[in-house]
């Protein structure tokens, strides 16, 4: 069993510096950045010149005290009680799964040591995997909790902000028995205010009455604003089977699918949740499963977004009540939501255009259905309105392929070369891992090329200093081990010793180190190697 803290002599004997680094940048939220890119451009300390020299930094991993499905975030030099600290942030549940009720923990710890520092719980009947998000003053860390609320903390002590009635925590699903947030938290800043986006999708298995919606939560005020996938012209939670068009959106069974009835079960499922482009200005979620259409003969007005990508303001709000900024949705989306081929299996990615392109903001939605889906983010479905069906620049298989039971919830990385400018897209599945890249065809438009493509399974990967790191193998079992990919040439550059069992647990890269967790509730770091003499530079003592 491997230890929760580890001692600081023992640390210093296997050569892992204690010493307080200099930060190069924080990773305050899933995927880097609002964007979810998965690039951090701080990074320096680590590149394609020296990674082969990575090795563990802990004497064994470390083990958390709870199993975190997904990624952690970081801060560094965070003021605490006992100094100021590097700090590690996740949010996990139960050791079991099958524990009911659950128990959701967030925690911060020391990175260096891996002490841990906090932790708060909250209890439920079901489990997430949501990852918390920093705010930009750096004074509080943000999390959803089993009991339906998304919580306040203070970064350095783990005291929780209490508002009361209209503050926090604040309330993003009044079901958390049957809606769950599966979605990173978000943290979109723009005009001068910040907002926390918490998105909400349904469990496994696709039961009960969950309807997938955006909560945009005010960080000043606490003040929120919902936004629904179905009925959306209803700006509020909804109870668990109320009545249809006044507090809930159910209205009938399916005769086309017994396993979505009308109203329900339209889910929000990336990886990243809600996607914030600064260039546009907007905020991006994207659905998958339910209908789409205005047939609800309850809701005059209302329209249900089934896998669909909608475009809207930071604070939560569309053009009208109900009506997004934009929309996309694909012309055959009734096949996908009647064979659950999830449009919003991953969280939308923003490209930035190459220069010259007759397109100015794109992104690419990757689906369930193992496609991608090039979109012009100034007119998503090329009708110059939403709720319009087709539209997308580009349509192109996922370059590694798939096979019946495909499982493509990976969120993607983007990369700019800074060789060329040319910008690269890399998604991966449990069928591979591929690199595309966006170039302009004669007439300025643009479009995706396969570069390279590897066929062994692999998890959302990130970028940093010109390297692409992915958790890779075979992750169901104890072969998986994190990567360094060339990102031009998919070439391996460096492989980990053998991870624990993954479920959708990914790395980050940050100050000169890389962690990851695995299903067994430990937590791996590597980086380079440190000579012993470089422990008490300044002048530390072997005390932590």
């Amino acid at each position: 069993m491997y230890a929760k803290a580890l001692p600081a002599s023992a640390l210093a004997l296997a050569c892992v510096s204690l010493a307080s680094i200099a930060p190069a940048a924080d990773w305050a939220q899933f995927g880097y950045d609002a964007a979810h890119s998965g690039n951090n451009t701080a990074e320096d300390a680590i590149g394609r010149a020296n990674v082969a020299q990575l090795v563990p930094l802990y004497p064994a991993p470390v083990t958390l005290p709870a199993i975190v499905d997904g990624a952690l975030v970081y801060a560094a030099g965070v003021a605490t009680p006992d100094g100021n600290r590097n700090l590690l942030f996740g949010f996990g549940t139960d050791t079991s799964f099958d524990s009911m009720p659950a128990t959701g923990t967030v925690f911060a710890m020391d990175a260096d040591t891996g002490e841990l520092l906090w932790s708060q719980t909250t209890t439920g009947l079901q489990h997430a995997s949501s990852s918390p998000a920093i705010d930009p003053d750096r004074q509080y860390v943000y999390s959803f909790g089993l009991d339906g609320f998304a919580h306040k903390y203070r970064i350095g002590d783990g005291t929780e902000i209490v508002t009361g009635v209209g503050g926090w925590p604040v309330a993003v699903t009044l079901k958390p028995e049957v809606e769950k947030v599966a979605g990173s938290l978000t943290i979109a800043s723009s005009g001068g205010n910040d907002y926390l986006e918490v998105v909400t999708n349904g469990y496994d298995g696709d039961f009960g009455d969950y309807q997938g919606h955006l909560v945009s939560i005010d960080l000043a005020s606490g003040a929120s604003t919902v936004f629904n996938m179905m009925c959306s012209n209803l700006e509020q939670l909804f109870v668990n089977m109320g009545v249809n068009g006044v507090n809930d959106c159910y209205w009938g069974a399916n005769p086309d699918n017994d396993n979505h009835p009308y109203g329900q079960q339209s889910g929000i499922w990336g990886r990243g949740g809600a996607t914030f482009d600064a260039a546009t200005g907007r905020i991006y979620v994207a659905s998958g499963n339910g209908d789409f259409g205005n047939d609800n003969p309850q809701t005059s007005g209302g329209f249900d977004w089934g896998d669909t990508v909608l475009a809207l303001n930071p604070d939560g709000s569309g053009s009208a009540v109900g009506v997004p900024i934009d929309s996309y949705t694909p012309v055959d989306f009734e096949d996908l939501n009647n064979h659950d081929l999830d449009l919003g299996s991953t969280s939308l990615a923003i490209l930035p255009a190459p220069p010259g392109s007759a397109v100015a903001h794109l992104g690419v939605q990757v689906g369930k259905d193992t496609m991608l889906r090039l979109l012009d983010l100034d007119d998503m479905s090329g009708q110059g309105a939403p709720a319009h069906a087709g539209g997308e620049l580009q349509l192109l298989p996922v370059p590694q392929g798939s096979y019946l039971n495909v499982t493509l919830s990976e969120q993607p990385a983007v990369w700019t070369d800074p060789g060329d400018g040319s910008t690269w897209l890399f998604v991966a599945s449990n069928t591979g891992l591929s690199g595309l890249q966006l170039a302009l065809d004669a007439d300025q438009q643009p479009q995706l090329a396969t570069r390279w493509t590897s066929l062994v399974p692999a998890k959302s990967p990130i970028v940093a200093n010109g390297v692409l790191y992915a958790a890779s193998g075979i992750c169901h079992s104890d072969t998986c081990n994190l990567v360094a990919l060339d990102p031009t040439t998919g070439s391996v550059l460096w492989t980990s010793p053998d991870l624990g069992w993954l479920h959708w647990q990914s790395p980050i890269l940050v100050d000169g180190a890389i962690y990851i967790t695995d299903r067994s509730g430990a937590l791996w770091k590597f980086g380079l190697p440190q000579p012993v003499d470089d422990l008490f530079s300044d002048g530390f003592d072997g005390n932590p």
